[in-house]
């Protein structure tokens, strides 16, 4: 079929919108509430009106390009002056109704409302509505992800992404008119579906979504003599944050990062990625024992936000969880035991301070479970937005930064296996090397295991390990609504794995929750990260968990073996049901009649 834009005709296919096909062409239409990425295309925000008409005698009518469709012999004009005019008056009425203290605003400098209020010419703004913003405080408290209702402009991403891409619907739009706003369903984290996963602040194009910000807490402790500040960094920030400081997409700035904190003064630096070493030891040792006990299938345990969603939705398969804590918790009960013990620090004064790709890692700190007599193991996560505000702060610019280097002779060397927990099917990966060499006592001939690579949603593989244990079925996941799936097939007995690695955030830690945002794009550089990552482990002296010298003189100087119950104290978690939605209703009448006497 063919139709004209401005004049010229183009070709284009049934069910094609006037947008897919003036951008196929180049033809530039302004947008803010539609995001290709998740085909999400409301027409809330109306900055897309274009003019159509059927033919020449007709009187023109004005649609939004982004989700009406093209029809045949259609003259769509994209820029005249009526066109140009509502839009200017329709993105005034979105700014009169949107907190404009952008100073003070988690986008300030990558905002996409004020791209598209330049892109249509804003002059102006006439209105002002004001009633109630007084008590529109931002709801925040102790979760990770803050919502601001007075910079939301209902454009609805984040209720699309948390229902079609992540299928975990906790989200919702009420109110109505200029009250409406979106809401958790259950009123807060802990009452709703909600994981933390992030991926709604990955695709609000203001501020009205964004992490908790604590940079302001880590300035406080580097001023403080008496604070012993210690930083871990996470596999993925190395090849993701540079980015944010005009690097191209991908590159490895581990170096410019071990400078920057350096710079800012702080007390003692560390890659989580050794963590990662000493999660394989014990996850892997862990496996291999319940595969010798057919106790079978068992799910990592590294993602925070995976966790929460198997503690949430699916409480049955919380045995088949390992009991092994992430890379992150893992850095920050060693630190303040065995690194606190080794330097003689005052572990009372000691802070942990994570930076990570996730806005899980918010809430797994907090975790009473990982904690000693109150006290955090892991005090502050900042994800890499943070960071990059924290390094803002200090005037540092990370581009002009000679790199460094880890030289803490305890905690600092770390393998290929623990880079490659950046990507999805990279815990799998990293695991299989190590359980390899228990059984075999040998290395893998072909150390990637290229069937767990790749970028589908689901993935399976069979992986020999050789000696009693044989063929093993491994399946890994990224995204939560390919996991939903998987775990019910797992249930209902249509599927059989041994293994299975789940990654909630689509893309995996490379594309976390926390990572840096992008105007109109919701997943932009995931494969040019992953690549990097890879690259990484390729040029590693030392590419498998057990041959890391510094892990293997933890074991022997302090934890024992992998497993030992010094190890198993220290270095693994419980979980439990964490009843949200209907679940949380009848949970709580029956804690009230508990309360009130009335049964057990």
């Amino acid at each position: 079929m063919k139709a004209q834009i401005n004049g010229k005709e183009f070709s284009f296919e049934a069910n094609e919108t006037i947008l897919d096909v003036a951008r196929r062409n180049g033809v530039f239409i302004p947008t803010l509430c539609e995001l290709h990425d998740i085909d999400h295309a409301p027409g809330t925000c109306r900055i897309c009106l274009v003019e159509v008409r059927e033919n020449e005698q007709e009187e023109p009518k004005y649609v939004t390009a982004c989700d009406t469709a093209m029809a045949e012999g259609w003259k769509v004009m994209t820029r005249t002056p009526k066109v140009q005019e509502m839009r200017q008056l329709q993105m005034e009425i979105i700014m009169a109704d949107h907190h404009q203290d952008c100073a003070s605003c988690p986008r300030n400098g990558n905002c996409e409302l004020l791209a598209a209020a330049n892109s249509v010419g804003l002059k102006q703004i006439r209105f002002r509505y004001t009633e109630g913003w007084e008590n529109l405080e931002p709801d925040c408290g102790t979760q990770p992800v803050v919502y601001d209702r007075s910079r939301c402009i209902r454009c609805q991403r984040c209720v699309a992404v948390c229902r079609k891409v992540q299928n975990v619907d906790a989200l919702e739009l009420a109110g109505w008119g200029n009250n409406a706003g979106v809401r958790l369903k259950g009123g807060s984290v802990k009452l709703s579906p909600c994981v933390t996963c992030g991926q709604c602040v990955m695709v609000c194009p203001t501020g009205a979504m964004s992490e908790r910000d604590q940079t302001q807490e880590v300035l406080d402790w580097l001023a403080d003599p008496e604070i012993i500040t210690v930083f871990q960094t996470a596999p993925a920030i190395r090849v993701g944050f540079g980015e944010e400081f005009g690097r191209p997409p991908g590159t490895n700035v581990e170096g410019q990062i071990i400078a920057a904190l350096r710079q800012m003064g702080a007390d003692v630096i560390l890659d989580t990625n050794f963590g990662a070493d000493v999660v394989i030891m014990e996850e892997g040792t862990e496996l291999l024992g319940k595969l010798a006990e057919k106790k079978r299938p068992v799910f990592t345990s590294c993602c925070p936000a995976w966790i929460n969603f198997a503690e949430k939705h699916y409480p049955q398969i919380l045995p088949l969880l390992s009991s092994t804590r992430s890379p992150q918790a893992v850095m920050g009960k060693i630190a303040k035991t065995y690194l606190a013990e080794k330097r003689g620090f005052d572990k009372s004064k000691m802070r942990m301070i994570s930076i990570m790709p996730c806005t899980a890692k918010k809430e797994e700190a907090a975790r009473p479970v990982l904690a000693e007599d109150g006290v955090p193991d892991v005090d502050i996560v900042l994800t890499m937005r943070e960071f990059a505000r924290l390094l803002r702060r200090e005037g540092i610019d990370l581009k002009k930064l000679e790199p460094s280097s880890y030289d803490d002779p305890l905690m600092s060397e770390y393998s290929g296996a623990g880079a490659i927990f950046g990507t999805t099917g990279g815990v799998m990966e990293a695991a299989v090397r190590t359980m390899y060499y228990v059984i075999n006592g040998k290395e893998l001939e072909h150390i990637e295991v290229a069937q767990l690579r790749g970028f589908d949603n689901v993935r399976s593989a069979t992986v020999n390990l050789g000696g009693s244990y044989g063929e093993i079925k491994v399946a890994m996941c990224h995204g939560l609504k390919g996991t939903r799936k998987l775990v019910e097939s797992i249930l209902d007995g249509t599927a059989d794995f041994d293994f299975v690695e789940v990654m909630a955030c689509p893309g995996g830690c490379v594309d976390g929750g926390g990572t840096l945002r992008s105007k109109k794009a919701y997943i932009p550089h995931a494969m040019k990260r992953r690549e990097t990552i890879f690259n990484i482990d390729r040029k590693m002296k030392v590419r498998q968990s057990h041959n890391n010298k510094q892990v293997q003189k933890l074991y022997a100087d302090f934890l024992g073996t992998p497993h030992s119950e010094k190890a198993h104290h220290l270095l693994h978690t419980h979980y439990q049901h964490r009843p949200c939605g209907v679940d949380a209703d009848i949970e709580a009448v029956w804690t009230e009649i508990r309360n009130q006497g009335g049964g057990s």
